[in-house]
């Protein structure tokens, strides 16, 4: 019975996104240990800035780093990603974006590079860990509440009260857009959890039922190819779905971050 059951929690398709301890470091009362979702999150910051500083150095000396006129097929990529954000920002804020572009493309390069790194084989997938998206969600939410309140001081309450509302409909409107309002940073930090857990789960569920057919000892065992075709379109579809989900948590990141701006 311990043995079947050992079986069955290891070839379970969650199994991936277990957080492995890998090195610990307690230092008084405080936990610093390293786990895997900390090292991709290490990884991602490092593989950025390893691309940039690569790819934009000269080809003689790695001492003088600087970008091309004529750019590298590399430095392409690093303006693309960069050109990416500023179009977010100037389709939804216009010029006021400006300052709050290093910010943005820096929240579209992590949730980019962290999904796509979340595709390698035996990698593990930060962003579809709740208590990430909902850490960054929420870590946009206050930022923007910031920006906000800063800008307009007691006239965010708006925000809440659409113009022309008599105090009758106001009573009722109210609760209503406080409600929304609250619920932006959960449906923002779901979204981009739930599609990722969703696509990596499915992906196991089919790796895991070609596996079971290739160890079949009749000839049914020949049509393991089936869900193996089926998984290299699935990659695909999954590829697609870890640039999607960049894009889609960004833009809903600038819309935000325009509704403070001018009280939408």
């Amino acid at each position: 019975m311990a043995i079947t059951g050992l079986k069955t929690m290891l070839y379970t398709p969650l199994e991936q996104f277990q957080i492995i301890l890998l090195f610990s470091i307690k230092l008084f009362c405080f936990d610093f240990s390293i786990t895997n979702l900390v090292l991709v999150n290490f990884l991602v910051f490092f593989f950025f800035i390893s691309i940039v500083f690569f790819f934009s150095s000269n080809e003689h000396s790695l001492k003088e780093s600087s970008f091309f006129f004529i750019p590298s097929t590399w430095q392409v990529l690093i303006e693309t990603l960069y050109e990416a954000s500023s179009q977010l920002l100037f389709d939804n804020i216009n010029k006021d974006g400006e300052k709050y572009f290093p910010f943005i493309s820096i929240i579209f390069i992590f949730v980019l590079f962290s999904n796509l790194i979340g595709l390698i084989p035996y990698s593990f997938t930060t962003t579809s860990h709740l208590i990430v998206t909902f850490t960054l969600s929420f870590s946009i939410f206050i930022g923007i509440n910031i920006i906000c309140i800063q800008k307009h001081k007691f006239h965010m309450l708006s925000l809440f009260i659409p113009s022309n509302t008599s105090f009758g409909l106001a009573l009722l409107l109210v609760p209503i857009e406080l409600l929304s309002y609250i619920f932006k940073p959960i449906s923002l930090g779901v979204r981009l959890f739930a599609n990722l857990m969703a696509g990596h789960t499915l992906l196991k569920v089919i790796v895991g039922f070609s596996w079971s057919m290739l160890l079949l000892e009749d000839f049914l065992a020949v049509f393991h190819i089936i869900p193996l075709l089926i998984l290299v379109l699935l990659m695909g579809l999954e590829l697609g779905v870890a640039l999607i989900q960049a894009y889609v948590f960004t833009i809903l990141t600038c819309i935000y971050l325009n509704d403070a701006i001018n009280l939408h």
